[in-house]
Formats: C-alpha cells, structure tokens, sequence
C-alpha cells in the first residue's frame, strides 16, 4: 500500500487538491437550519444523481478499456517491466472503489428522504452535509483516477508508439539473449 502512495503521488496530490477545493464549498456555506438543508436537498438532487451517473458510467467505461491496455501492452514487441502491470493493476483497484462507492450514493441519495414525516429536521443538515463531502471525494477520486491513466497512457505512447527508451521496459539480460538463441 505504501508503494501506491509513492508511486502515485502527482496523481493522489491532484485528487486531494480537488477534494479540498470541492470540499471548501461545503464550510463556505456555513451553518444551515434543517429546513434550509432539506430545501437543499431537493434542489440539489438531480444534480447529485447526474453525478453519480457519470462517475458509474466513467467508471465501467475506464474497467473496460484496460483490458484494451492489458492487450495492446501484451502484444507489444517491448518486454515491459512488472510496474507497468502494477500500475494498471493500481487503477483498476482504485476504479472499482468508484464505482462501487458512485453506486452506493446513488442509491443512498435515491431513498425520498425529504417526503418523510417522521424525520427529524436536524438530520437534514447532516444528510446535506454528508452529500456534499462524498461528492466532493468521489470527484477528487475520479481526478486522481484520471491523472493516474494520463500517465499510464503516455507510458504507452512513449514505449509503443514511438519506441522510445523507457524505465518501463525490461533490459536484456544474457540469460534472455541465450534463450532467445
């Protein structure tokens, strides 16, 4: 776990920046009444719901083309290195917590909470404040997500396209050269 961090700094760094910048909504808007919250709730909704859609479908998009990657980084005449597995591997594993997370708050924020009676009117205001901070973390998720495929696929067109010399691709080794012959 500790070689993810390190490894995708740039990316989790781009993705915390956006969560905060997000997030500074939330504490700018500053304390609300539980009338106001649930008022908010039902004008934000679509919106979250839109959200949550294009996070689920970017996301099963985003699985699906790396099996892409895992074919066109198979049969490329480059031997590359295991990293370059771990980073696909990395993004995948960080892709599948979005969208396991989207479609958890997709189905959370769907359930008529505002139509209810029998709800406290102080919940609202956690439920709003709630909607807001993991909104504001799935987008930083999907940043990050992105910022991490950026680099994977650059990688790429360093190593396939134009057949540059790359940390990610293996040296031979004698033993290899011996093989080969």
């Amino acid at each position: 776990m500790t070689n993810f961090f390190k490894d995708n700094s740039k990316s989790i760094s781009g993705g915390i920046i956006a969560t905060l910048f997000t997030g500074l909504g939330v504490f700018l808007l500053g304390q609300l009444s539980g009338y106001e919250a649930k008022q908010l709730i039902e004008s934000s909704h679509g919106g979250l719901n839109m959200l949550c859609n294009t996070l689920i479908l970017a996301s099963a998009t985003i699985l699906t083309l790396l099996l892409t990657l895992l074919g066109i980084s198979t049969g490329s005449e480059s031997n590359l290195k295991n990293e370059h597995y771990y980073q696909v591997l990395d993004i995948a594993k960080l892709d599948t917590i979005l969208l396991v997370g989207a479609l958890i708050m997709f189905q959370l924020f769907n359930i008529p909470i505002t139509a209810a009676e029998n709800v406290p009117l102080s919940w609202y205001s956690i439920i709003y404040w709630l909607s807001l901070i993991l909104s504001s973390i799935l987008s930083g998720m999907m940043i990050t997500l992105v910022l991490m495929l950026y680099t994977t696929v650059t990688n790429m067109i360093h190593i396939v396209g134009l057949k540059k010399e790359h940390s990610l691709i293996s040296k031979p080794t004698k033993a290899n050269n011996e093989r080969a012959e």
